[in-house]
């Protein structure tokens, strides 16, 4: 502990580096014969320039495999197209190496960076390690490399290419692409709103490619405003807008020998979504999951990749909504694959054989199989007929690495492998030995660890301990740990929340409260994991008591929570949060007259939900990059919980800020990016105008050229510092 007065944490601070967090790995992956772990790490003098590690089991040590700095000479800027997918991606703020590829056997890595490629030999010696792969002035996104280890895979140009290392040239596989046609590439929504980053994928062979055909041409050219701070745009961009057109997809096979195409049957409807596309270990099969539009139904496919057939093998439907998942697993050594479902209400496993039939469910219970949107199932031990998952079984705002038998008489009880109440992201090897554990709480920063199947340490990565030089520790002895807790929403069900104190906190005075909200479906914000360098921290050491919900529609809680939302947004969202508030207002410790709310996005919407339905509960409110009508946000998210506009009139307008506008009471800030290709800025242009036609008063912030994810770029500083300012004008820390 550090023995003197902490010092100031700033916002500038949260911003520079070495970054406050300490060194954490990311993207870990381990080599098939568990001998290596690769991970991307944060530079200690550029925290957002990720360099790429290597850790040597056996040796016990880590070393710098590849300084991204070595590159910056050798790429160019990064492309259109590839600042585009960092933003879907969440990582436009970052720089470096966002991206590798491990080759199976641990011995070569592909690295993309900024549209140019690398191909990474580690044991070669330094001077010839590293390989530039075939140039070109048009960028390369996506890399892999095939299941063999012999070719690479990218996207140029908007069609699919491959490079074959042996011959070390370049083809296309795929020739009409450009314009509308995007061959190989996930469309907008798939990106953004089903988590699939692809649009190809190898067979086992490496003999063949599937690939999606996307053409945008349906979509209506929606104006967008990309306003810089010397030049003004308006784009016609291809936007699937909820009741809309979507894109017309093909699924196509194509064999790298003959560069021949075999046509996917995909349905007689072609105004469905390609959620996701696999191939069955024999390398004859295509497993496509194909959901309808209205996302109530779930078809499992297998497709003859010879003649282009397809059946289908098993459906999911629901009343509400299909939540997506990544969990479809085959197995090698038997003619099944694990399914996941939440088919119950909870999300859990289900092992099928290959003809659909159910063999029996491997887990069960009022918690679920999950983590925080990623692939759960971390690895399959064949032989020991285990499946190894994360759950967040007890408690929904903790994460645990469990084990369960493939031949289990009780799925109630899974057998839990990692130790630690808090977070444990996992990173298994190909033969599910090995994992990497990168483990955080409430009290201690991520930290990553090696281990054996039954979770024995074999070594530690990062121990990241908060002490000594560690960056954290000057601000350590006013750091605010959260306290957790439960409320009731009006059906009874629970409700979680989290509450940071200021540093020497006097319960006998009356606190200001600020309400950071998120609140959206399919994310669950209370979670036992460290937030010492985050906005939060810097709001609580200002005076300011932080309140965090997650009110009923948000993720990880099972289909009863979920649900309530559905036909209309915006409304036990509301409740809920105003039923945490009042809970505040009755706090001794508590000024219920100064009670702010704040949040982004999602919660930016809720954020102005909050100051017009529930009038006079909050004092001040901020929103960013909100959502005001929902007509004007994309097909996949938006119907999924309000269908299309066309069949749900009234939903659509009772989830709109818009017709609430002239019940705003208190005080507001409204920031938005004028470049934001997410959330359109025509979202808070029809704001302001249904604010000004009310004779509203409000504070206005944007940002040129700023896109949707701002608060983790340039303009965070500027942005946080102007929320900070306007809650101490209007709440009075």
């Amino acid at each position: 502990m550090n023995a003197s007065p902490a010092a100031e944490l700033t916002i500038d601070r949260l911003f520079d580096s070495p970054a406050l967090a300490g060194p954490v790995p990311t993207a870990a992956r381990i080599s098939a014969d568990g001998s290596h772990v690769f991970y991307l790490q944060g530079a200690a003098d550029d925290k957002n320039r990720l360099d790429l590690w290597e850790y040597d089991v056996r040796g016990r040590r880590s070393r710098r495999l590849l300084d991204s700095r070595d590159l910056l000479s050798q790429a160019a800027a990064p492309s259109v197209e590839e600042g585009a997918r960092r933003e879907r991606q969440r990582t436009a703020a970052q720089s470096g190496i966002l991206e590798y590829a491990l080759r199976a056997d641990g011995r070569a890595v592909l690295i993309a960076f900024n549209g140019d490629l690398f191909y990474l030999d580690p044991q070669r010696p330094a001077d010839g390690a590293l390989r530039p792969i075939a140039p070109s002035s048009a960028a390369a996104t996506d890399a892999t490399i095939s299941p063999r280890g012999g070719y690479l895979g990218y996207v140029r140009g908007q069609n699919l290419h491959i490079y074959d290392l042996a011959a070390a040239g370049e083809r296309a596989l795929t020739v009409d692409g450009g314009g509308a046609v995007k061959n190989a590439m996930a469309e907008f929504v798939a990106q953004e709103e089903m988590r699939r980053g692809t649009g190809y994928w190898w067979s086992p062979d490496e003999r063949r490619i599937a690939f999606l055909r996307v053409d945008e041409s349906p979509l209506r050219a929606m104006p967008r405003l990309q306003i810089e701070a010397d030049e003004i745009a308006a784009i016609a961009e291809r936007y699937p807008a909820a009741g809309g057109a979507n894109v017309l997809i093909r699924l196509g096979v194509v064999e790298l020998a003959s560069g021949a195409v075999t046509w996917i049957d995909l349905g007689a409807d072609p105004d469905i979504y390609v959620a996701r596309v696999d191939w069955l270990p024999d390398g004859k099969r295509l497993a496509i999951q194909r959901e309808s539009r209205d996302q109530r139904r779930l078809d499992l496919l297998f497709a003859d990749v010879l003649h282009g057939q397809s059946r289908v093998v098993l459906t999911e439907a629901s009343d509400s909504w299909i939540e997506l998942n990544g969990e479809l697993t085959f197995l090698t050594d038997s003619a099944e694959f694990l399914w996941a479902s939440n088919r119950d209400g909870f999300t859990h496993l289900y092992l099928y054989d290959d003809l659909g039939r159910l063999r029996r469910r491997l887990t069960a219970g009022n918690w679920s199989v999950d983590d925080f949107g990623e692939r759960a199932v971390k690895g399959v031990d064949e032989r020991r007929r285990l499946v190894y998952f994360s759950a967040n079984v007890g408690n929904p705002t903790r994460r645990a690495l469990y084990a369960a038998s493939l031949d289990t008489g009780d799925p109630a009880a899974p057998r839990r492998i990692s130790q630690g109440d808090g977070i444990h992201l996992i990173s298994m090897s190909a033969d599910a030995g090995l994992f990497v554990d990168v483990f955080t709480s409430r009290a201690q920063p991520p930290q990553a660890s090696l281990h054996r199947a039954d979770g024995d340490l074999i070594a530690t990565l990062q121990e990241n301990r908060l002490e000594g030089g560690h960056p954290y520790a000057p601000y350590l002895d006013a750091d605010c740990q959260p306290e957790f807790g439960t409320l009731a929403a009006a059906d009874g069900q629970t409700l979680w929340y989290r509450l940071f104190k200021p540093p020497g906190f006097d319960a006998a005075r009356r606190h200001p409260v600020i309400v950071e909200v998120y609140g959206g479906p399919g994310v669950a914000r209370v979670r036992d994991e460290w937030c010492g360098a985050s906005f939060t921290q810097v709001l609580v050491r200002a005076g300011f008591l932080v309140f965090q919900l997650d009110n009923r529609g948000s993720g990880s809680r099972g289909t009863d929570f979920q649900a309530p939302i559905r036909g209309c947004l915006g409304n036990v969202e509301v409740a809920d949060q105003v039923a945490g508030a009042r809970w505040l207002a009755k706090q001794p410790y508590v000024d219920g007259a100064r009670i702010g709310v704040w949040g982004w996005s999602y919660g930016g919407y809720l954020s102005l939900m909050l100051m017009t339905k529930a009038a006079g509960i909050f004092r001040a409110g901020a929103a960013g990059a909100p959502v005001t009508d929902w007509t004007l946000y994309d097909t996949h998210y938006t119907e999924r919980y309000l269908g299309r506009p066309q069949d749900n009139a009234v939903g659509y307008a009772a989830s709109s800020v818009l017709p609430h506008a002239r019940d705003l009471r208190g005080d507001l800030l409204l920031i938005h990016g004028m470049a934001d290709d997410n959330v359109f800025p025509q979202h808070s242009l029809k704001l302001l105008r249904a604010l000004q036609d009310g004779g509203k008063t409000f504070d206005l912030m944007l940002y040129p050229g700023a896109k949707h994810g701002l608060l983790r770029q340039k303009d965070g500083r500027h942005a946080y510092a102007t929320l900070l300012r306007f809650f101490h004008a209007h709440l009075q820390a």
